[in-house]
């Protein structure tokens, strides 16, 4: 497997949290811990009714979705497990996935496309398959396009950190 990426994951963008019933979740993570609320987002095509909020500041603001199925029997599940994915920021998603597809990765279907707080993702498999050996152990993976700014803060904050 070739080493040499041409890419970097910068940090965690997100992590979503799915339960029957996201007021349960929102008064943990809102109510009692205090993160802020930052919006909303709906699908009935992703079964999902989601809360967004945000623990942090500025380029190092971690989301953290609070999700719950709009329908409770339909697919995708997006409160089993419970620690639904992980977001990763990437400094070049459209590249990431070429190497990663390369190295035998698995990606969920849909590739690269806006995701919910309008950055492009794409989401790495939790299992592995014949064709593709590669997966997210057990974890949906999602990476996501970091925005310039991101990509400038992350690489002052290294810069800094070397020093």
């Amino acid at each position: 497997m070739e080493t040499t990426r041409p890419f970097r994951i910068l940090g965690i963008q997100q992590i979503a949290i799915g339960g029957l019933d996201k007021g349960a979740l929102r008064k943990l993570w809102v109510d009692t811990l205090g993160l802020t609320a930052h919006g909303t987002y709906r699908s009935e095509k992703e079964n999902v009714d989601e809360d967004i909020v945000v623990a942090g500041a500025g380029p190092f603001k971690v989301e953290v979705d609070l999700m719950q199925p709009v329908n409770p029997d339909g697919r995708p599940k997006v409160h089993d497990p419970a620690l639904n994915h992980v977001g990763l920021w990437v400094d070049d998603l459209a590249v990431a996935v070429k190497w990663l597809e390369g190295q035998g990765m698995r990606f969920t279907p849909g590739g690269i496309r806006k995701g919910a707080a309008g950055f492009d993702v794409c989401f790495i498999h939790p299992k592995a398959s014949d064709q593709f050996p590669l997966s997210g152990e057990g974890v949906l993976i999602e990476l996501v396009q970091a925005p310039p700014e991101i990509i400038r803060a992350f690489e002052q904050a290294a810069a800094s950190a070397a020093h």
